[in-house]
């Protein structure tokens, strides 16, 4: 199954790159509550589907992010720069399942929309620090 959110910020793939580190997950998505353990591309995180291992990957447009022992295999992108909105960060969600329980599908949905709340409102904030300048 698939999930689609759009993140109405313009940004660009190194920003999203060197912000969307494993350490700072729970500040860009609400669904995500606890780094347990975190070092460069692999950590362990606590979430609203309980304790997992997180990697993340750097890939054209943006990051993956795989939870590699999830039943479902749950994995998420975050890209931007692609037709038909390149200005637009894209979240897209899938699980390896047709079919799922309504309840489980519920929380996926808000995951990807708890994404997409979280990079309007920290890539925003983002910017407007950095166009303020130091201090």
């Amino acid at each position: 199954m698939e999930f689609f959110a759009t993140a109405r910020v313009g940004t660009d793939p190194g920003t999203l790159q060197e912000e969307l580190t494993i350490e700072r997950l729970p500040e860009w998505c609400a669904s995500i509550d606890t780094v347990l353990e975190g070092s460069g591309d692999r950590g362990r995180v606590y979430c609203v589907w309980g304790e997992f291992v997180v990697t993340r990957e750097l890939i054209r447009g943006g990051l993956r992010f795989t939870l590699p022992g999830c039943p479902n295999a749950l994995a998420w992108t975050v890209t931007t720069g692609f037709p038909p909105d390149p200005d637009a960060v894209v979240v897209h969600c899938t699980i390896n399942r047709r079919e799922h329980d309504p309840d489980f599908i519920e929380t996926i949905e808000a995951f990807v929309d708890d994404w997409r709340e979280g990079l309007e409102a920290g890539l925003k904030a983002s910017f407007r620090n950095s166009a303020s300048g130091p201090g």
